[in-house]
């Protein structure tokens, strides 16, 4: 019997099923409903829809939003942190910062462990590592007695230098197990050895309060498979791009804070490198927002700082993803100046779109396009049928008589400004990192993206639209296409021109020990181990630094230091060849590859193909066109037809403009040659 890979993401409103038959090289997708009261039934629901024999699966990879759900919610199980005497409230503190510059009266959400839940212990070790102060045992012990009487089931332990001596970390966390048996204890030396308290307390935290919910989510739903027969570890998708055991979740569990919007960020980067592009931009739109990435050179950029809600960063790698409130059920409204806008609010799936006959009155990106011809009038295979006449009473109402507006132009206006909003989002993803889109590719995809790749591309002077065969569970199959992954870093500091290459070499070799042991408690063989070096730099009297690669051998700090010159100038417009640049940190990178699914090229059928219906669509600049309607599964390799144009097909609908060109590559991917963009 053939053996299957199995990947299943959840999301918000739907479970994303992808399944690949390692002998036939065909990828087969459902999707199930959501269950956010207890996500592993959507999962074992996906299993049962897609007609998964545990028994066959090779590999089940699993992206999943309980923990980013869980720090949205607070739904928190009773924690608590213990830090050095002084410093209870450096997470309240913060960096003084703020979201909104100019609002003073918006206040940032408060930390995820209340004040009265942390808690000081005399202790003080200096920035140099020395014990200033010894960590008083005696208060420690009863201060552990009394999270016990309150019923503490984790424990954040924060002391404000310990990425530079763990010792009393380390005690502390003894100490904790011994009175506490069974509660999960976080110490930030062990979560996050970086110099900056508040960033290594609140990651810290962050991995404390999820840790007792993921990790009994993890273990119940690994359980869970291996009763129904699958025999190999469960692998979970994580923010930095690659996978984790559950051995590892357990550890760190904060890992898996952004682990849904990774899987997306993947999938573009292998659809665009199947189809030759080495720079590329990802565009997920689905039903509530858009999440945006970059692919530069064949690699994801990622960001070493971000946050699931603003003031409380988790530094972590992860791959950089742009998110705005831009989705089919983005709600249009017009603002106290008298403008129209679009989003962030949302329809969600309950009302929804006022198209789909749920209730919903307000007026959404969904029911534009239905109105304007460019949805069909069902949906999901027929699962869900909607309204042309309630999507035209929406627009009317909340649109098109406030703006004094006909109908067509109302609906017209709606997508222009959500267009607006998602090409204004891609400039700040490219252009302010010294990137030129109209040298990039653009990969559409979740259930809204074909609909508008195009007309985003066309505003920002883009020449290739790639909408994947599956775009709706595209995110799904990014989960089949990660490694095991591990980011480890250590403090360094000193001149490039005058450090030791010994001691740097020290202290690389034991960030690689250390991956060297991760790997092995992943089962990795040694032989499936790449390790990748990375330096961050900045020029001596700077604060913020720059990550760049860093080879082996003689030579290559030199070589890394010459990498920094040109990314500094890429990104700040300038660089200083003769000011001395300061080496402030080390990071390591240890990949556990795994296999991989195959997708063979499919031979070319040529010609055009015939639409199966014609219907009116409506154009800016051109009015109501008819069009031609193809079903997407008729179509083959080699294919070719021009504008106007709609691709409909169970998980999503593909608009091709007048104008433009469609061609289907040897892999089905939809490729669009935009022409008339802004060059």
């Amino acid at each position: 019997m053939s053996r299957q890979r199995v990947a299943i993401d959840v999301g918000g409103t739907f479970t994303d099923v992808c399944v690949f038959d390692e002998d036939a090289h065909d990828v087969r997708v459902t999707k199930v409903p959501s269950t956010p009261d207890d996500p592993m039934r959507a999962v074992l629901d996906g299993v049962a829809r897609g007609r998964i024999d545990l028994r066959r699966v090779a590999l089940f990879s699993h992206g999943t939003t309980v923990a980013t759900n869980a720090l949205i919610t607070r739904s928190f199980r009773p924690a608590a942190m213990v830090t050095t005497r002084g410093f209870r409230d450096v997470i309240e503190i913060r960096d003084g910062t703020r979201d909104d510059l100019w609002d003073a009266y918006a206040d940032v959400a408060p930390p995820y462990i209340r004040r009265r839940d942390r808690f000081e212990v005399p202790e003080r070790i200096d920035q140099a590592g020395r014990v200033v102060t010894p960590l008083d045992e005696d208060a420690a012990r009863e201060l552990a007695r009394l999270l016990r009487r309150r019923g503490a089931q984790t424990v954040a332990v924060c002391f404000v230098n310990s990425y530079a001596n763990p010792a009393h970390e380390i005690r502390m966390r003894e100490i904790l197990e011994e009175e506490l048996p069974g509660a999960a204890v976080s110490t930030s030396a062990e979560i996050l050895p970086e110099i900056f308290e508040h960033a290594r307390f609140t990651t810290t935290v962050a991995n404390a309060v999820l840790a007792p919910l993921v990790s009994g989510y993890v273990g119940r739903l690994a359980e869970e498979l291996r009763a129904g027969g699958y025999t190999e570890d469960l692998l979970l998708l994580h923010s930095g791009g690659g996978s984790m055991t559950p051995r590892t979740v357990e550890r760190y569990p904060v890992r898996l804070a952004a682990s849904g919007i990774a899987a997306g960020a993947i999938a573009a980067r292998h659809v665009a490198a199947q189809c030759g592009f080495a720079d590329a931009i990802g565009l997920d739109m689905g039903g509530t927002s858009t999440d945006l990435s970059l692919v530069h050179g064949g690699a994801l950029r990622m960001t070493k700082e971000w946050s699931v809600e603003y003031g409380h960063p988790i530094i972590f790698p992860s791959i950089e993803v742009l998110t705005i409130g831009a989705g089919g059920g983005s709600i249009a409204h017009i603002d106290d100046a008298g403008s129209l806008r679009n989003g962030p609010q949302s329809a969600g799936a309950d009302p929804g779109p006022a198209c789909y006959d749920g209730g919903g009155e307000l007026a959404t990106n969904s029911d534009a396009n239905m109105y304007l011809g460019r949805l069909g009038d069902s949906l999901a295979g027929g699962a869900k049928q909607l309204r042309r006449d309630l999507a035209e009473k929406a627009l009317r109402t909340t649109v098109a008589d406030p703006l004094a507006l006909g109908v067509d132009r109302a609906a017209e206006a709606v997508l222009e400004v959500a267009n607006a909003n998602m090409a204004d989002a891609v400039r700040l993803i490219s252009i302010r990192r010294g990137l030129d889109p109209r040298e990039f590719a653009l990969v559409a995809f979740g259930g809204a993206g074909g609909l508008h790749g195009a007309d985003i591309a066309r505003e920002l002077s883009i020449p290739t639209v790639i909408v994947p065969p599956n775009p709706g569970v595209t995110s799904a199959l990014g989960c089949l296409l990660v490694d095991i992954r591990h980011d480890l870093s250590a403090m360094f500091g000193g001149r490039a021109d005058e450090i030791d290459i010994a001691d740097f070499e020290d202290a690389f070799g034991g960030l690689e020990s250390e991956a060297a042991a991760r790997m092995t408690a992943e089962g990795v063989a040694d032989a499936d181990v790449v390790l990748q070096r990375t330096v961050s730099m900045r020029y001596l009297g700077q604060w913020r630094s720059l990550q760049v690669d860093c080879g082996r051998g003689p030579g290559a700090l030199d070589e890394a230091v010459e990498r920094f010159h040109e990314q500094h100038e890429r990104e700040h417009a300038f660089r200083r060849d003769d000011t001395p640049v300061e080496i402030y940190q080390l990071g390591l990178t240890a990949i556990g590859t795994t296999p991989k699914p195959s997708f063979p090229a499919r031979p070319a059928a040529g010609g055009a193909p015939a639409p199966d219906r014609r219907r009116p669509v409506h154009f800016s600049g051109a009015g109501w066109v008819d069009t031609a309607v193809y079903d997407r599964a008729g179509l083959q390799t080699g294919h070719a037809f021009d504008g106007p144009a709609v691709v409909e097909q169970l998980d999503s609908t593909t608009l091709v403009p007048p104008g433009c060109r469609a061609e289907l590559d040897e892999w089905l991917n939809i490729r669009i040659r935009i022409v008339g963009g802004n060059r």
